[in-house]
């Protein structure tokens, strides 16, 4: 029998790449690796309808504990990789097995960027990144009165939506706290960060931009925020919401190229041989953009461990996709197409007065990007417009 190809990570990406595999008809034996308990599940409804209690763990998952039986697929959950040789190709666990492998896909997401602050350890300050997290911080919210949210960002916004739409929520103060001078700055436009800054704060949330976190406060347990003006804010609950960071050390400890994610070429293939890589925690050469770039969404996990699959098994692929992201907030939809860096110009389609519109990114006469509203229709209209621009649109 052949060595296996193995799968670390039980994620959106090890998942398609399993499946992948055995629709091509891969008779391999094939193992997944996941650090945690859980089957594999899919984790957007973390910061949106799971952590509300409006759906439940096994909606949560990818596929059931049949699938992985009928499709042969050996899934090893609650078991940390801790290393691999690439020469002798090996597997170390942190049980203390040690497994040989055909081919390596590493498949590892990312983890919650923390923050090194004072107090950032008590009790109650908390990050979202898995199901034990949005677990404890439903709990929480039980009691919680005054939660602070650290980081406009996509997590920080949809967490803050979700609370203030849980049953309770008149009573429940949520304050976002963002360093930048507005919400979502990295990801959207001003229009954008306006409209949904407009929306939150209509919906009861406070958002403080230009503000930076000193500390945090409380004798064991925080009940205290405090800023870098001096200004202090009550809290029940702090969420640390300062984006993520990808899962690199396991392949960095093994000798790979490491430039901010693990990079891979065109091909899902890593600096070692037999070794591949797919998902949140990759960076690629994109000619399409001109430039490296590493891309945190669940459209990037499936497709790149897609394309992954077929090269493990010989296949010619190449991976450049244009990128497309979305996110929930309260009954707004906000759908991302492309990627806005390098933008000169902006058109604006529709009136954002009807709360349905799609602001349009340019750099010359390329469309680069486009973030869509509660516009289903501008946004698959970029998609497919960016698809048909010559390579490198952003260069």
């Amino acid at each position: 029998m052949p060595e296996p190809i193995i799968i670390v990570g039980a994620g959106q990406a090890g998942v398609k790449a399993a499946e992948t595999l055995r629709a091509k008809r891969c008779s391999d034996p094939i193992v997944m690796i996941g650090d945690e308990p859980w089957l594999p599940y899919q984790r957007p409804p973390l910061s949106k309808a799971f952590l509300q209690g409006k759906t439940d763990d096994e909606r949560l998952f990818l596929k059931s504990a049949d699938w992985f039986d009928t499709a042969d697929v050996a899934l090893m959950a609650g078991v940390r990789a801790t290393g691999f040789d690439t020469t002798q190709r090996t597997l170390a666990l942190d049980d203390g097995r040690t497994l040989a492998y055909s081919k390596l896909l590493l498949a590892t997401g990312t983890r919650a960027r923390t923050l090194p602050l004072p107090g950032s350890n008590l009790d109650g300050v908390v990050t979202l990144r898995g199901l034990d997290d949005s677990k404890r911080i439903r709990d929480r919210l039980r009691r919680a009165r005054r939660v602070v949210i650290v980081g406009g960002g996509f997590v920080g916004m949809e967490v803050a939506a979700a609370v203030r739409a849980m049953d309770g929520a008149p009573g429940r103060h949520v304050t976002v706290v963002e360093a930048q001078s507005r919400i979502l700055k990295r990801a959207v436009a001003p229009a954008l960060s306006d409209y949904l800054h407009r929306l939150h704060t209509s919906n009861g949330v406070e958002i403080l931009t230009d503000t930076g976190v000193a500390r945090f406060a409380g004798d064991g347990r925080v009940d205290r925020v405090e800023l870098a003006d001096g200004t202090g804010l009550s809290a029940d609950l702090v969420l640390l919401s300062a984006g993520a960071q990808p899962e690199i050390d396991l392949a960095a400890s093994a000798g790979l190229k490491i430039d901010r994610g693990i990079v891979v070429d065109t091909a899902c293939r890593t600096s070692a041989s037999r070794v591949f890589a797919a998902g949140d925690c990759t960076v690629f050469d994109s000619r399409r953009y001109g430039k490296r770039i590493g891309l945190e969404s669940v459209q990037n996990a499936c497709d790149q461990a897609k394309h992954a699959a077929g090269a493990m098994l010989g296949e010619p692929v190449e991976y450049d996709p244009v990128p497309w992201f979305w996110s929930d907030q309260y009954d707004v939809k906000l759908q991302i197409a492309g990627l806005s860096e390098g933008f000169d110009r902006l058109e604006t389609v529709g009136e954002p007065e009807t709360g349905r519109f799609t602001v349009r990114y340019f750099a010359g006469s390329a469309l680069l990007a486009a973030d869509s509203i509660n516009d289903a229709r501008g946004h698959m209209m970029a998609r497919r417009d960016i698809a048909v621009q010559p390579a490198a649109i952003a260069a």
